[in-house]
């Protein structure tokens, strides 16, 4: 019996991104297999969010290759890669303020045409987060910072994603309410989902992740399981608060 590991679902070779001059991600190598938890750790302006906007298509690749399922996708535009299994919660959410909550959701489920399952979605998603089936009908725009948050993974969700890419997904929370985000995040995982994780809590990220990346002024810098990294003197030091 074999005990090669499966191919990555997601991979990224040698990838670089330019915002004009500048070049943000300067030839970065990464991999996501089917079913993992893998977050990518660093300072602000590292290109931790700039690697995900790639990866979803909202910025181009200057140079490199993205492969999912074995397949190129450099040059596919992002509808394509919502389409194909590849969605992203945007740092800041992204929600639309002036839809409904309802609305918003099915804004999720645009692409899909098989309504009977959208609809089997939606129960999912209220299964999962109790408190957004209790706003349907309220604006986005006046829900906490929680709700949506609550609001922008759901959402991701109903497009049935087989690659889900969360941007900070605990910023300016309260400790019981990513509590909460994270409960769902690891519902999402056993039930097969794969995660690419950026967060600002390092500590919370690693704990959670099955591997992770370091990433430092557009380069990956450091890879390992999460739990290695957790442990490792330099990224205590640096990420984790230890002296």
């Amino acid at each position: 019996m074999s005990s090669e590991k499966p191919p990555p679902l997601l991979q990224l070779e040698s990838v670089r991104v330019r915002y004009g001059q500048i070049e943000a991600v300067k030839g970065i190598d990464l991999e996501l297999h089917p079913g993992e938890l893998v977050s990518l750790i660093g300072a602000n302006g590292a290109g931790k969010t700039t690697t995900l906007n790639t990866i979803a298509g909202v910025l181009a690749v200057a140079a490199g290759e993205v492969r999912y399922r074995g397949a190129s996708i450099a040059r596919q535009p992002s509808y394509e890669r919502l389409r194909a299994g590849i969605a992203l919660v945007p740092e800041g959410r992204g929600i639309f303020t002036r839809l409904t909550v309802e609305e918003n959701l099915r804004m999720g489920a645009y692409s899909r045409t098989d309504k009977a399952e959208v609809e089997a979605g939606m129960e999912q998603v209220f299964g999962m987060l109790p408190r957004i089936r209790e706003r349907l009908s309220q604006v986005a725009g006046t829900l906490s910072g929680g709700e949506q948050q609550m609001l922008a993974i759901g959402r991701a969700l109903l497009s049935r994603p087989r690659v889900l890419l969360l941007d900070e997904p605990s910023m300016g929370l309260a400790p019981l309410v990513v509590e909460k985000i994270f409960e769902v995040i690891q519902t999402v995982l056993k039930q097969g989902m794969t995660i690419l994780l950026v967060e600002q809590n390092a500590h919370i990220a690693l704990e959670f992740s099955h591997r992770a990346y370091v990433m430092e002024s557009g380069k990956i810098t450091l890879s390992g399981s999460g739990n290695e990294l957790l442990h490792d003197p330099k990224v205590r030091a640096a990420y984790l608060g230890d002296l």
